[in-house]
């Protein structure tokens, strides 16, 4: 076990306060205030690693911002104040994004690496409830099983004090602590009671310096955020080429460089020039593409906050959408965490049952025999563990005489005791309660025939139930001062130790688990069940609930500690028993060695490091605060039939999402083609920024946002960029070849600048709605309605009066005009054509690879 701080002398770190009087009274009030005065109270800092003005640059300061920045000045400053619209995608994209990530900071902010809200303190002799941060140096904080460790201190008393430090030091064995052992701030007591006086307080304790750690903002893994930084990153190197030959070309289309120099910038067409190279520039921006993302992530969280999912980070429905591999505990996902009391047998001195039949639950279990006071007096135990308390109402035959000496249970040793002395009579004795294969070692029970009892626990356990044996040793020595010998020294077991009872304990299936499992099986999502219990209780509640289970389950203890030997036995089983929680860590680490996208639910303190690890960590609401700390998503309500729900709103996010690109990246590719050759072939460019940004509206913004909240259930396939780009290239490349004749024809016709931007946009819009109509495949009414009303918006924009004095529309002639109609014809001709090749060479191959994938279960290893 490693240190978790350097070691000291405690008497460094002693109160001045006088110690007989603290550890009996505590602070009083006066102590109290002094202290709240100096400053020496809990208070947490309330900050994260990105202050304001850190997002405010990250937002702001983009290439991508500079660029439309600087155009949007240039539009101000020669008073085209219309031809503004392009600019709003990107500042709503900025806005959006600034509330985003401020939410988060403010979220992260009051996520703090403590989380519990009151502490008990002993003060003027009283125990009391108070705020963690209302602690205050030289407190007396006490412990119970399940308590969050608020300050760092140092250990005073101790009642089988057993501390959780994994999510400090990342070792999963709990830590026992007794008296003058330091114990530090973030760790969880995982049994026992104990006592503390607080030595470091707010900035100065050590789960800040974790938190500091741990609340730092970090991006999650998410295809399409790489996918638009991978775009935006190539973009912004092509754009300051590109820019400056778009402006070029454009003077020289308006009579060059040295007409509007020797005109002394008089003259309008250097204007006009400046004007359509900034409509060329900003077209090849696809800033609509992540305020699109942004919004149908921010949908999506919203409607499933409704359903009790509290998405933390919004790219997180999309990271469910992609995994392969779900891993789950039993308890609290397949059964709903009560346990109840099922039967007892009592058993003779060889450890067999003196009563037994093949339906434990009709033995007897009513009367006052000294087992069962025992079973009484650990039922009613305040300290009790869910299984223990289940004793309470079937035993209510309390013993007479106090404990001597108790050890609370401890899920590390799996046991729990309890002493009675010499003048408890027939009661006189260690009596233990613990699993099985712990009490009935032989070198602890003393060689006892135990294989038969084996057995029954065996048999007993593979029908899902849980067993345990009560034993007992003999007092040989006197209890001195609350301590007996075995017990006393280092709370091991005694020796000699002989069964004495046979308990069994249920657990209630959940109602919804089953129908839950069927549904990811039916998604070819894989599952995984790791738990701490019996393999083949595991396995007899995963057979339960649909499952199907080889074997009894995987004993996790004989998993190999190679990392290889582990990612094979991942590949080829799903049910795991006696899991610790490292070995939780490396199975998700195996799992996406073997190349899965895998999530993890967990409610426990032990979930927390591999909830970490996995690509989506699912905490349940009623969790450890720690685990949800270190989650994506929390169901507040607990119910694990919430994520089938998650799964269909990241598939719609993720799917629509990509088709939104397909549009995007489309625009962004023919604008810079166009871009490119009006300005080497130094034509003047055949769109203003107005009409640019409406044809952007009929062919992108106002279908995108419909399209980023219709229903879609398509399952993840990788490749999300790829096919984005393979679908974009034949698509700008049909819109090139038609918008060009039309400026063509216009030139040869002598038509006038307007006209032919008129034409220009009627046939960039209508090969532009038949690449939305391909997009859109397979057409449904919603679809077809879409896209029927975009023609019909067209149709308006271009014949309504008001609407062509706003984008300085002029009729063009009739043959230009017969040419933009053939010429937009051809274009979706040949949008349709290579729409066909793509979805020949991309779409199918994916589709059959997609059918086949169900047929050689469990998962095989995917790369991504």
């Amino acid at each position: 076990m490693s240190e978790t701080a350097p070691p000291r002398d405690p008497a460094e770190s002693r109160s001045p306060v006088d110690p007989v009087i603290l550890e009996s009274y505590g602070l009083n009030a006066v102590q109290v205030a002094e202290r709240q005065r100096l400053d020496l109270d809990n208070v947490q800092p309330h900050t994260t690693s990105r202050s304001i003005a850190e997002i405010l640059r990250t937002h702001l300061m983009t290439l991508f911002n500079l660029i439309i920045g600087v155009c949007a000045l240039m539009i101000i400053i020669l008073g085209r104040w219309l031809d503004l619209l392009f600019a709003v995608a990107a500042v709503a994209n900025v806005i959006i994004g600034l509330v985003q990530e401020y939410s988060a900071k403010r979220k992260l902010d009051a996520i703090a690496l403590l989380h519990q809200d009151h502490i008990r303190v002993l003060r003027d002799g009283t125990l009391m409830s108070v705020h963690r941060e209302q602690i205050v140096l030289d407190d007396v904080v006490e412990l119970r099983r399940g308590d969050q460790i608020p300050a760092d201190g140092i250990v005073i008393s101790s009642r089988g004090l057993d501390v959780d430090e994994s999510i400090l030091t990342g070792e999963a064995d709990p830590v026992p602590k007794r008296r003058d052992d330091y114990i530090l701030s973030g760790t969880a007591a995982l049994a026992g009671t104990g006592r503390f006086v607080v030595t470091a307080v707010g900035e100065k304790a050590h789960a800040v310096k974790i938190a500091t750690e741990s609340k730092r903002y970090q991006k999650i893994n998410s295809e399409l955020r790489r996918a638009l930084e991978k775009v935006a990153f190539w973009l912004s190197m092509a754009l300051l080429p590109i820019t400056a030959v778009v402006f070029n070309g454009q003077m020289q289309a308006h009579g060059g460089w040295s007409e509007a120099i020797s005109q002394g910038w008089s003259d309008g067409a250097w204007r006009d020039a400046m004007v359509t190279a900034v409509s060329s520039v900003t077209a090849m921006i696809p800033a609509g593409l992540a305020l699109m993302t942004t919004i149908a992530f921010a949908v999506a969280a919203v409607k499933l906050a409704q359903t009790q999912v509290l998405i933390q980070e919004q790219p997180a429905v999309e990271i469910l959408a992609r995994v392969d591999v779900v891993c789950f505990d039993k308890t609290g996902t397949l059964t709903d965490g009560t346990v109840a009391f099922h039967s007892a047998a009592p058993l003779d001195r060889r450890g067999l049952p003196t009563t037994w039949s093949q339906d434990p639950s009709s033995t007897a279990i009513a009367g006052t025999e000294p087992w069962q006071q025992v079973l009484a007096w650990f039922g009613n135990d305040e300290l009790a563990n869910p299984t223990a308390a289940a004793l309470q109402v079937p035993f209510h035959a309390l013993p007479r005489h106090h404990a001597a000496f108790q050890v609370q249970f401890s899920s590390a040793r799996r046991w729990s005791a309890v002493t009675f002395a010499d003048d408890a009579g027939e009661l006189a004795g260690h009596w233990v309660l613990g699993a099985p294969e712990i009490l009935l070692d032989p070198v602890v029970a003393g060689g006892i025939e135990a294989e038969q009892l084996f057995a029954h626990t065996d048999a007993i356990a593979a029908q899902g139930l849980r067993t345990m044996v009560l034993a007992r040793a003999p007092l040989y020595e006197t209890v001195v001062d609350g301590a007996s010998g075995p017990l006393g020294r280092g709370e091991r077991l005694p020796n000699d130790l002989y069964p004495v009872a046979l308990l069994t304990f249920k657990e209630n299936v959940r109602s919804d688990a089953k129908q839950t499992l069927e549904y990811f099986h039916s998604q070819e999502v894989g599952l995984k069940v790791i738990s701490g219990d019996h393999p083949r209780t595991v396995a007899a509640v995963a057979r339960e609930v649909g499952m199907q289970v080889d074997g009894d389950g995987v004993d996790a203890s004989r998993l190999p500690q190679d990392p290889e030997a582990l990612r094979a036995v991942m590949s080829t089983h799903s049910v795991f028993g006696r899991v610790t929680p490292e070995q939780k860590r490396a199975m998700v680490e195996a799992l996406k060695a073997n190349g899965h996208v895998v999530a993890m639910t967990g409610d426990g303190i032990n979930d927390a490091l591999a909830l970490k690890k996995a690509d989506l960590g699912i905490a349940m609401g009623n969790g450890a605060p720690a685990t949800k700390a270190v989650s994506r998503m929390v169901l507040l309500d607990g119910k694990f039939d919430r994520l089938p729900d998650v799964l269909d709103e990241g598939r719609k996010v993720i799917a629509n999402t990509e088709r939104v690109a397909h549009l995007f990246l489309t625009k962004t590719a023919y604008a810079l083609l166009l871009g490119l050759f009006y300005a080497l072939m130094f034509w003047e460019f055949p769109f203003l920024p107005r009409q640019f940004s409406t044809v952007d509206f009929l062919m992108l913004g106002c279908p995108a946002f419909f399209l980023a909240l219709m229903p879609n259930t398509r399952r993840y396939r990788p490749g999300f960029l790829r096919r984005s780009v393979l679908f974009s290239i034949p698509a700008s490349l049909a819109i090139c070849l038609a918008v060009i004749p039309v400026s063509l024809f216009g030139r040869v016709f002598g038509d006038t600048a307007p006209g032919i931007q008129t034409a220009s946009t009627l046939c960039l819009t209508a090969v532009g709605l038949w690449v939305l109509n391909v997009a859109l495949r397979p057409l449904s009414v919603p679809r077809i309605i879409l896209i029927s009303s975009m023609y019909v918006l067209l149709a308006l924009v271009l014949l309504v009066p008001i609407s062509q004095q706003y984008h300085l529309f002029a009729m063009p002639s009739a043959e230009l005009l017969a040419a933009s109609f053939v010429a937009a014809v051809l274009g979706s001709g040949l949008v349709e054509l290579g729409w066909r090749l793509y979805a020949a060479r991309v779409e199918a191959p994916s589709a059959s690879q997609e059918n086949t994938s169900a047929e050689t279960p469990p998962l095989p290893p995917r790369t991504y």
